[in-house]
């Protein structure tokens, strides 16, 4: 769907990426990196109301970039020996790092919205498997699902004792505000930032976690060293979702 809000985020990111292709051509200094694609870079594109979200070589977001810095720097392990469901993998760079793994499932309620080989259909709201994945990753997924505290048992059902989920959603200082997809698109946009989103997360998502079951940890990128952060222009936070029982991981 075509609304205002798209086509103003879309300019704002072909203006600036523009920009720095241009700069790129002119010799400009590359001060900056990105740990989704190892590059070093002139900056950072607009999308939004972010002033620096997309790596101008690989396009990755901050929440991608996050990831993949986590995963370098041992603070997140990636179970290779084990099995992950990807769900929504627009990541290429967290694709190719997932697809290591002895089992892994790229899904999507469309599969063929993307171009990822051996892509699964998976409703979070009828997955039914039980202690099947070491690990489950859905990035600005748990927005998108009518009920997310069923989508949450499921998940939960689907690890393995010691599993772990890892979750990353839009985020706003106030509380979560529900609604449902009987609420008109231009209204969802305007309520919760994108026509088809049913709901717009606050801090509070992490007591939706805890009641589910799961033990949680939150990894904000304000945490991180300010010298990394601002060369690699890292945001967001990651709901670091363990499900108890098993071998506890680093």
């Amino acid at each position: 769907m075509i609304t205002v809000q798209r086509v103003a985020k879309a300019v704002g990111k072909h203006l600036t990426r523009t920009s720095l292709q241009a700069r790129k051509a002119l010799g400009a200094r590359r001060k900056r990196g990105c740990p989704a694609c190892g590059a070093t870079v002139v900056g950072f594109f607009r999308y939004g109301d972010n002033g620096e979200w997309g790596c101008p070589e690989c396009g990755a977001s901050p929440r991608e970039r996050l990831m993949n810095w986590l995963i370098a720097n041992g603070r997140l392990a990636v179970p290779v020996e084990g099995a992950i469901l990807h769900m929504a993998p627009n990541e290429a760079s967290l694709v190719r790092r997932f697809s290591a793994a002895t089992y892994y499932m790229p899904a999507d309620l469309d599969p063929s919205r993307y171009t990822v080989p051996n892509m699964a259909r998976v409703d979070l709201m009828e997955l039914a498997v039980t202690d099947r994945y070491d690990l489950f990753y859905a990035s600005h997924v748990m927005e998108h699902v009518p009920d997310d505290m069923a989508v949450l048992r499921n998940i939960y059902r689907a690890l393995k004792p010691g599993g772990e989920a890892w979750l990353i959603v839009p985020l706003w200082a106030k509380a979560t505000e529900d609604g449902s997809f009987d609420i008109p698109p231009r209204e969802r946009e305007r309520r919760f930032g994108q026509w088809d989103h049913v709901r717009q997360y606050g801090p509070d998502f992490a007591d939706r976690i805890r009641a589910a079951g799961f033990d949680l940890e939150e990894i904000d990128a304000s945490s991180i060293d300010v010298a990394a952060r601002h060369y690699y222009a890292l945001d967001d936070r990651l709901f670091r979702a363990r499900k108890p029982g098993g071998a506890a991981t680093r």
